[in-house]
């Protein structure tokens, strides 16, 4: 486990371009309270060199320490290949999805702990993600609870997974990490639940003038 337990993170998935994540990430407040998410289509059209590329983008800005980047495989299969893959290109964390094997997962899980890098398992479209936990060799680091970007944008009933929250965490010695809502009343709503990672997009997708102050308003929000 590389996260700290005790803090709360905002993590910042970058789905764009090359251009707008260096700009997005030199504009950046100082704060070890932030995870840069080498999304998953930054990662289809650039490659896993992407990470490098990121880690590079860090470094030249006025930044804290080293950046803490998730790589979002948004893995199904090939779990040791793919681990391996982002590790040696400087990833913190990588993701795998709740759908994939059991085999998968704990393939994942394990390969992620021999890597020392943290295992993350995306539980998107898993209606019950205690029913895949409880059939786990090791648990994962993070746990996921994630409305996809198609489920809101072509169903406005699907609701943020809150209610899976106290579920899981009272069963489970894990992190938890939120995917799905980019307010900031979504952002405070997931906080007060206990969630340790909220995960955004919407506002970090493409570069702006205001886009360090966003950063700065969803880090007073995430305590």
């Amino acid at each position: 486990m590389i996260l700290d337990r005790k803090k709360k993170y905002l993590q910042i998935a970058l789905n764009s371009n090359l251009d707008d994540a260096l700009m997005i990430i030199q504009s950046l407040p100082r704060s070890d309270r932030i995870i840069i998410e080498a999304g998953t289509p930054l990662i289809k059209q650039y490659g896993a060199d992407v990470i490098r590329q990121l880690i590079y983008f860090w470094s030249r800005g006025d930044l804290i320490g080293n950046p803490y980047i998730v790589a979002d495989l948004k893995t199904m299969d090939r779990a040791e290949t793919e681990v391996q893959m982002v590790k040696r290109a400087g990833a913190s964390a990588a993701v795998c999805l709740g759908q994939a094997s059991l085999e998968t997962i704990n393939s994942f899980v394990d390969c992620c702990l021999k890597e020392g890098i943290d295992s993350m398992l995306d539980m998107m479209n898993i209606e019950y993600p205690v029913k895949i936990l409880r059939k786990l060799k090791k648990q994962p680091d993070v746990i996921i609870l994630h409305r996809g970007v198609d489920e809101e944008k072509f169903n406005k009933n699907k609701p943020i997974p809150y209610v899976q929250i106290n579920k899981v965490l009272s069963s489970y010695n894990v992190m938890l990490s939120i995917a799905g809502g980019d307010s900031i009343r979504e952002v405070q709503r997931a906080i007060f639940n206990g969630v340790n990672i909220v995960v955004v997009w919407k506002e970090f997708y493409k570069s702006s003038s205001n886009t360090g102050k966003l950063a700065v308003d969803f880090l007073k929000e995430i305590k």
